[in-house]
């Protein structure tokens, strides 16, 4: 059967060919694709896509800035100003182990300078915090910068004085 209905089709092709679409349909159609066209993108839409896209964009990146700036150290600000505090601190270190030496001679004494160089010491770790979160990050640096200078002649003048107590403690005991 599906043979007979190839053959018809075979022979009746030319009389399916030649029908088409009306002069009516194409004029219809062609309206319907000028109006299309004519219509301009909504520019507002656009616009309002492209403010949502940068207003998403700028906050996550203030966000990934903020975050990184948790991490920020002294050495990323102001690397010159890393190396002072490095070696500032090593001195202060080296004298405030020579204190400890003294220590066990005059533990009162010794405790009074610990409790004093701590307390400067807590001054310069809130620097260090407000300078993560400091706009004017050179001022802030340059206060750490002073803190660890008043923490060296601190720890210096303290070690003057145990030397005096000790030498006044040699000429008791003569």
């Amino acid at each position: 059967m599906s043979t007979r209905i190839e053959q018809f089709v075979k022979e009746n092709k030319a009389a399916f060919d030649t029908e088409g679409p009306g002069d009516e349909l194409w004029l219809k159609l062609s309206k319907e694709l000028d109006k299309k066209s004519t219509k301009r993108p909504n520019i507002r839409l656009w616009m309002s896509i492209a403010a949502s896209l940068i207003a998403v964009l700028s906050i996550a990146y203030l966000y990934s800035q903020k975050s990184g700036v948790n991490g920020t150290t002294l050495a990323a600000v102001s690397p010159s100003q890393a190396k002072k505090q490095v070696r500032f601190v090593s001195m202060i270190e080296k004298k405030t182990d020579s204190l400890q030496v003294f220590a066990t001679e005059n533990p009162e004494l010794y405790q009074k300078f610990s409790s004093d160089l701590e307390k400067i010491q807590t001054d310069y770790d809130g620097l260090k915090q407000e300078l993560l979160k400091s706009p004017n990050q050179e001022f802030i640096i340059r206060a750490m910068e002073k803190n660890l200078e008043l923490q060296l002649r601190l720890v210096s003048q303290q070690l003057e004085i145990i030397n005096q107590v000790s030498e006044v403690n040699k000429d008791k005991q003569l």
